[in-house]
């Protein structure tokens, strides 16, 4: 492709990718820019497209829950990344955990191997006069990130996110550790986790040792926690370990190491408290450390998570990190169509947007391409009912209040309520959501001419 593309996407994650793929696949010719391998983000390890940097797990599966509704609706509006995320699945129970590496190749092929996208590896530094999608991650560089702040007029918001450390799968004791899903939720007969049971003593020897540990320093990060920042300089669901320790003796215990639905085969009984390993890779070689993200010193992990039962001869293959993320103020910038609101042909998508988690990430890049399609085809844009997940998520990151604005996963609360919600459970209540959210979905893809 040599000639002026129709649109121009800055960004090879999950969402420019994702978004590349709808408009070329609405017809576009689509030029996707992606500054890696050139240069370099600190975090990603590899030059493929839609690496994942944190977990591997795109949560859940199950049709009552806020991110299994969502795959149900990706999954209508014919994602390419989320069929890419199934056929490289592990086992991960009612979660939908890929093999990153297998994942981000088949992504990469599949734009490859697109005729309507020329993929260009080079930095961009300025945003672009034609039809363009920004979807640059929540690493944008920093000279983009100038260019953005410039055009918007307004200052980044900013938040420290946290990666969980890796160890190799025949470094793990099994004589401690033991299989299990919680409530035995798992493909695999003994289940699809390995746990690390500790009993109280266990648990609060590797707490006080948490505490003590020495910390990468971070003075922006520390002053922030220190003076009670509010929410949006930060996300709540990435805290570091040693930062959630810090809120109580207990914290851990009620958080990432809670023992609920699951026993210790040993004793019979449910442990005081539990680390869960998840598989990292297709091979079953690698397991990460769920809920373990940390910025520990990487001496200091490994001393202090070898604490951890079943962990003593661990071989970290990854050492947990922390980087700055960048979004935008979107409620005062965007569009729930992802326009920008001073130009029409300028979309944004990804986590930039402020939505969290790796689906909202896929969703976002799916709507911007959809619509920068139809801006450019002359055809209406679409704007999803608040009653459907992706809806919601729009409507939360272009209406939330600035003082409160923070990534947002998706979550029931983002939804109308319903009128027989007090009467429900919580399963049913998520399930009714679902059912609401289909026929609103299904509805407004039937007015759209989309069905």
């Amino acid at each position: 492709m040599t000639k002026q593309p129709d649109l121009i996407i800055i960004g090879g994650g999950l969402a420019g990718s994702e978004a590349a793929w709808q408009a070329a696949q609405r017809g576009l010719k689509v030029r996707l820019y992606e500054m890696r391998p050139q240069v370099s983000t600190g975090a990603h390890q590899t030059g493929n497209l839609a690496e994942l940097i944190c977990s591997n797990s795109l949560g859940s599966l199950l049709p009552d829950r806020a991110s299994g509704l969502l795959k149900d609706e990706l999954r209508r509006l014919d994602s390419l990344l989320l069929a890419c995320a199934e056929a490289s699945a592990l086992p991960a129970g009612a979660a939908l955990a890929v093999d990153r590496e297998i994942f981000s190749q088949l992504v990469t092929q599949r734009i490859l191997e697109h005729p309507n996208i020329e993929l260009v590896r080079e930095e961009v530094t300025s945003i672009p006069e034609t039809p363009v999608i920004v979807a640059s991650g929540p690493l944008t560089s920093a000279r983009l990130s100038q260019a953005i702040a410039s055009l918007s007029g307004e200052e980044h918001l900013y938040f420290f996110d946290a990666i969980a450390p890796i160890v190799s799968a025949d470094s793990i004791n099994m004589q401690i550790a033991f299989r299990a899903s919680r409530y035995d939720k798992g493909a695999q007969e003994q289940g699809d986790y390995i746990n690390c049971p500790l009993t109280k003593e266990e648990y609060e020897t590797f707490v006080h040792a948490l505490l003590e540990a020495e910390r990468i320093e971070l003075r922006e990060f520390e002053q922030m926690l220190e003076h009670g920042v509010r929410a949006g300089h930060f996300f709540e669901g990435c805290l570091p370990v040693e930062v959630i320790a810090r809120r109580g003796l207990q914290a851990l215990a009620f958080g990432p190491m809670r023992p609920v639905g699951l026993r210790d085969p040993r004793s019979g009984r449910r442990p005081y408290a539990v680390v869960q390993l998840r598989q990292d890779n297709l091979a079953g070689s690698l397991y990460n450390l769920v809920g373990f993200q940390t910025n520990l010193k990487f001496p200091e992990q490994k001393r202090v998570f070898r604490l951890i039962p079943g962990l003593e001869q661990a071989e970290f293959v990854r050492y947990g990190q922390m980087h700055r993320n960048t979004f935008i103020a979107a409620p005062r910038l965007l569009r729930p169509t992802l326009q920008f609101k001073e130009r029409d042909d300028l979309f944004f998508a990804g986590q930039i947007t402020g939505v969290e988690g790796y689906m909202g990430n896929i969703a976002t890049g799916l709507l911007a391409g959809c619509n920068a399609a139809r801006l450019l085809r002359g055809e209406p844009l679409l704007t999803l009912p608040p009653t459907t997940m992706l809806g919601a998520l729009m409507h939360y990151i272009t209406h939330a209040d600035l003082k409160d604005f923070q990534p947002m996963k998706a979550n029931f609360g983002l939804l109308p309520p319903l009128e027989t919600a007090n009467r429900l459970g919580k399963r049913e209540r998520g399930a009714a959501y679902a059912e609401r959210a289909h026929h609103a979905l299904q509805a407004y893809l039937s007015e759209m001419g989309m069905e």
